[in-house]
């Protein structure tokens, strides 16, 4: 599976609205840098914050094609950096989802190789902790656990669980031709209010009437 095919080329938000459960990560895991875009079935890392031994023991154990998904406690040191991204980026692994901080950005920029993460920092790391890897780990307020749907842009990053994935991805195929009907009517001249049938005085009471 490669990463475009793992989401069939939707967006972050496409399949949050399209999943109807709360796969959303907390707005504190972003892009590294701007454009970042990653999608892949996880391989689940965790790690002990302030120590980086196991995202390399991460990427010579990952398969081609995922995502690494890193709990780190969400620790301010650069767990991640250009080297790593470089060596992940030989391996075929799509990109990183991490619970913590990394640094280099502007050079995993220029390589292309996506990362989301709670910082950017560069304040440095031991290596010490092996790792463990394909357990549940919690990255960004969610639960995710080995072979889990990651997709990540500039709006946030999902984590769809495996067992409904296909489920998800049908439902956003039919979200992305709803709006390409919207869209279309909306240039036809119709408001937004008369597509989605809403009251423009809205239907909250003010108060004064309470």
């Amino acid at each position: 599976m490669t990463a475009p095919d793992a989401a069939r080329g939707h967006s972050a938000a496409t399949l949050f609205e399209a999943a109807k459960l709360p796969v959303a990560c907390d707005p504190g895991i972003k892009p590294a840098w701007a454009g970042a875009r990653v999608a892949g079935p996880a391989f689940t890392v965790h790690g002990l914050g302030g120590d980086n031994l196991a995202l390399h023991n991460a990427v010579l154990a990952a398969p081609a094609g995922s995502v690494l998904v890193v709990d780190l406690q969400g620790a301010e040191h650069g767990h991640w950096g250009e080297i790593l991204a470089a060596a992940a980026q030989h391996r075929g692994i799509a990109g990183l989802v991490l619970d913590g901080g990394v640094r280099d950005a502007a050079e995993q920029a220029a390589i292309g190789f996506p990362v989301f993460s709670r910082s950017v920092t560069v304040v440095g790391t031991a290596k010490d902790y092996a790792g463990e890897f394909g357990v549940p780990v919690r990255v960004g307020g969610r639960t995710v656990w080995p072979g889990d749907l990651v997709v990540g842009d500039g709006d946030g990053v999902v984590v769809i669980p495996g067992s409904v994935a296909d489920t998800v991805l049908d439902r956003a195929d039919q979200r992305v031709e709803d709006e390409r009907r919207i869209l279309r009517e909306v240039a036809a001249g119709r408001s937004t209010l008369e597509i989605y049938n809403l009251d423009p005085a809205g239907r909250v009471s003010s108060g004064a009437d309470a």
